[in-house]
């Protein structure tokens, strides 16, 4: 027997009373878009072989000792997680040199930042920033009613002389994503020694280095736990290089004054259980971080090394993805949606306010050449509508 589903009764009423309920900074927002899980286009469009491409996920997977950590908690279920996160912690103050007071736990590097806001900002706050970057962080803020000042990005990276100039009485906090999604780029040492060097001590400086791991080896880049600035807060997260974002767990570096206010606003029992112990588990597998780390080297070389020959102008980066400028938001449309009928999914970065764009990550070998095929199909009608280099 079928029944119809009860909904809620119309009430003319109710828009009216939201409004009235919601500040003008939450009814303006835009909900955050992410990239199409496999699931929906597996309905949309039947296809078995789908290859997802579009949010920067570790494509071996998590490592077996955070499975198997996982697993032996599963038991545990029915109690309350360690509110205080003391094991993961602990892993984390011994592998940084940190005191366990330096660390914040949250659910994902997200949960973070918005703990920051929260506790930091009110709203028509000044925060300084650039175009082009997380658009989760432009939620976060907006979301508190903070004014955002954005700077142009200058080769696609982050313009620190501008921001420096930019730095004023009202300034609260300046967020910088190093490396930068959705670009893939980065600011150098000596890039970030100058802004720092122009940043006022009561200025909050968040340095949001989801990407370190890919990043790390650098010789030119600034890991940020080689400066122990007291007005900045680092955050990092295991959704990317370990292969944990279906878990949802991150984690911050600051002083402890900072760490200790942050707390106080921290929901009980953040994150969970699973998430604490699967985060556990990552840190003790240093040769599948490794792995992931050689496949995107070489997966990475031949993706760039194959738009380029194709006439695509994709942007130097130093992570798990690569940005390509098609040149107009009618290209990028065109591109992802012949993509998804070939049953791959990249990030056509319209919702950045990048429409010229789009954004791939870097897979498994077998997931790079799912995407090479759909590309080689695509591209003979795609260079005859938008033009590629010769």
């Amino acid at each position: 027997m079928i029944t119809s589903k009860i909904s809620f009764g119309i009430n003319p009423q109710m828009k009216k009373l939201a409004e009235e309920l919601v500040p003008s900074y939450i009814r303006s927002l835009k909900p955050y878009a992410a990239g199409k899980p496999i699931d929906e286009l597996a309905r949309e469009k039947g296809f078995e072989r789908i290859t997802k491409l579009a949010s920067n996920e570790n494509p071996l997977g998590p490592s077996p000792f955070a499975v198997r950590e996982m697993t032996n908690g599963l038991w545990e279920l029915h109690r309350y997680p360690d509110m205080h996160g003391y094991r993961l912690k602990k892993a984390l103050s011994d592998l940084y040199n940190l005191k366990m007071e330096n660390i914040i736990l949250g659910s994902g590097s997200e949960a973070i930042l918005a703990l920051i806001a929260k506790t930091f900002l009110r709203p028509n706050q000044e925060i300084l920033t650039s175009e082009n970057t997380f658009i989760g962080f432009y939620i976060v803020a907006r979301g508190v009613g903070a004014k955002l000042n954005m700077v142009p990005l200058k080769d696609y990276k982050f313009d620190v002389k501008k921001m420096a100039e930019s730095i004023d009485d009202k300034t609260k906090i300046i967020y910088l994503a190093n490396p930068n999604n959705p670009t893939g780029t980065f600011i150098t040492k000596d890039e970030f020694d100058y802004l720092m060097d122009h940043v006022p001590d009561h200025v909050l400086v968040i340095l949001d280095e989801a990407y370190f791991e890919f990043a790390k080896n650098d010789p030119t880049y600034p890991d940020s736990m080689t400066y122990r600035y007291d007005n900045v807060i680092t955050l990092r997260t295991f959704s990317k290089a370990y292969g944990l974002a279906g878990i949802r767990i991150g984690y911050g570096f600051g002083h402890e004054d900072l760490i200790g206010q942050l707390t106080k606003v921290k929901l009980p029992f953040e994150p969970n259980l699973i998430a604490q112990l699967g985060a556990c588990g990552a840190l003790m597998d240093s040769p599948h971080l490794q792995r992931t780390l050689d496949n995107n080297k070489k997966q990475f070389a031949r993706t760039f090394n194959f738009l380029k020959e194709k006439g695509f102008n994709p942007i130097p980066s130093i992570t798990n993805f690569i940005c390509i400028k098609t040149g107009s938001g009618k290209a990028s449309d065109w591109l992802n949606n012949g993509l998804l009928n070939q049953g791959v999914i990249i990030r056509a970065l319209k919702s950045n306010e990048m429409p010229e764009y789009i954004r791939v990550s870097i897979g498994t070998p077998s997931e790079m050449d799912h995407f090479f095929e759909a590309m080689e199909n695509i591209i003979p009608e795609y260079d005859k509508k938008f033009g590629l280099k010769k």
